[in-house]
């Protein structure tokens, strides 16, 4: 099987989550994996804001065009994914450390 050339394939792993749930989770995830030394939760950090228009409430991707058309099917559940991205994030630090100092200090965007 082959896609269609000028076609758009979305890729998911059939795992519907709200956005409040996968922060939850990558908390989760970074507590187990490199536990704040004062013996908070990382859910502790996590602070409301007033929505911003136009912000997804959940993740959700339809992926029956990609299974039924090129054959792809996912190898990995949503926590383990996330669980190989967190790890690769915590050992190349070298790579996203500038990026995060030089071009975005990490300020809210879209708010206006």
């Amino acid at each position: 099987m082959r896609g269609r050339l000028g076609e758009s394939y979305n890729v998911g792993g059939r795992a519907e989550r709200s956005n409040l749930s996968v922060v939850e989770t990558i908390c989760d995830l970074l507590d187990e994996k490199r536990p704040l030394s004062d013996g908070r939760t990382r859910r502790a950090l996590i602070t409301f804001v007033e929505d911003r228009p136009g912000h997804d409430r959940r993740y959700a991707i339809d992926p029956r065009k990609v299974e039924r058309e090129l054959g792809w099917s996912q190898q990995e559940t949503f926590q383990t994914g996330l669980s190989k991205t967190i790890d690769w994030y915590l050992e190349n630090e070298w790579w996203w450390r500038p990026i995060r100092e030089q071009r975005y200090a990490g300020a809210r965007l879209g708010t206006g």
